[in-house]
C-alpha cells in the first residue's frame, strides 16, 4: 500500500475541506482505533508497530506539524504490511477521500432574467461567506438602466 499524503494528513488534522474534511478525519480515527484484524496474529505482532493512535493524536494537537504528519503516514503504512483488514479499509478510506479531494466538478453559472439587484455569487465550494452591506434599490419606473442606455 502507498503511504498516506503527508500534505493530507496535515490539511485534515487542521481542519480543512469543511464538513467533508472532518468527516475523513473522524473515518480515519475510527479506523485506527480498530483492533488489529482477525487474519492477524496478536501474539506475533511486533511491539514496534503501532496502531496509530498515538501519532493520529499527535498530529491533531499540532496539525502544522510536517514531522508528525510524516509520523502518522508511516505508522500507518506500517500496520497497512502487517494487517491486511487495516490495508483493505485504509486504501478505500484514501481513495475515497483523495477522489474528494481533487474532484473538478463542473460549475456553470448562469445569471438571466434582467438586472439583479442583490449579490450574486458565482464559483465553488463557498465556505464562511458573509455579506454585510445592502443591495441597492431597483431603479424608479421609466429609469433607464445600464442594458437600456445608447
Amino acid at each position: 500500500m502507498d503511504p498516506v499524503s503527508t500534505a493530507l494528513l496535515a490539511e485534515l488534522a487542521g481542519g480543512a475541506g469543511g464538513a467533508l474534511g472532518h468527516q475523513a478525519w473522524l473515518g480515519l480515527t475510527a479506523l485506527v482505533r480498530r483492533p488489529f484484524g482477525h487474519d492477524h496474529d496478536a501474539s506475533a505482532q511486533d511491539p514496534a508497530v503501532s496502531t496509530g493512535e498515538a501519532e493520529l493524536i499527535r498530529l491533531q494537537a499540532e496539525p502544522g506539524d510536517t514531522a508528525r504528519a510524516q509520523a502518522l503516514s508511516t505508522a500507518l503504512a506500517t500496520r497497512a504490511a502487517v494487517d491486511p483488514e487495516f490495508s483493505t479499509d485504509l486504501r478505500q478510506w484514501n481513495e475515497q477521500v483523495e477522489s474528494m479531494r481533487t474532484r473538478d466538478g463542473d460549475v456553470h453559472n448562469t445569471v438571466s432574467g434582467g438586472t439583479q439587484y442583490g449579490h450574486v455569487l458565482q464559483g465553488r465550494d463557498f465556505s464562511g461567506l458573509t455579506f454585510n452591506t445592502t443591495a441597492p434599490p431597483p431603479p424608479a419606473p421609466g429609469a433607464e438602466t445600464p442594458s437600456t442606455q445608447g
